[in-house]
């Protein structure tokens, strides 16, 4: 999806940078027992959501199963815009969603 890695400590976070945003992973097993900073991470499956242009949702939807990724679910909402879904290595829910979900401009 084009994320770089930023850092990372195998078993314990991941960070991955798209342009001028960030996306932090962490094992929350791993950050249980500490203290500072306060433990981090999501028991059970997390959402994460990016905004894409709606008029690249399609592009998107053929370069992840060109990849062999899975589309899960493809929603299209009623105040406009649609979704893509799938799920990452984790089983965590992954969605790609035009900016008009949320009353936002493309």
């Amino acid at each position: 999806m084009g994320l770089e890695v930023e850092s990372e400590r195998p078993g314990v976070f991941l960070f991955l940078r798209l342009e001028r945003a960030m996306l932090l992973l962490f094992d929350p097993e791993a950050t249980a027992g500490q203290r500072v900073p306060p433990p981090h991470g999501a028991a059970g499956p997390g959402h994460v959501c990016f905004a894409v242009p709606e008029a690249e949702l399609d592009a998107w939807r053929a370069r992840l199963e060109a990849a062999g990724v899975a589309i899960e679910h493809e929603q299209t909402w009623p105040r406009g815009g649609r979704s893509l879904y799938l799920r990452d290595p984790a089983g965590n829910s992954v969605e790609l969603a035009s900016p008009r979900i949320w009353g936002f401009p493309e």
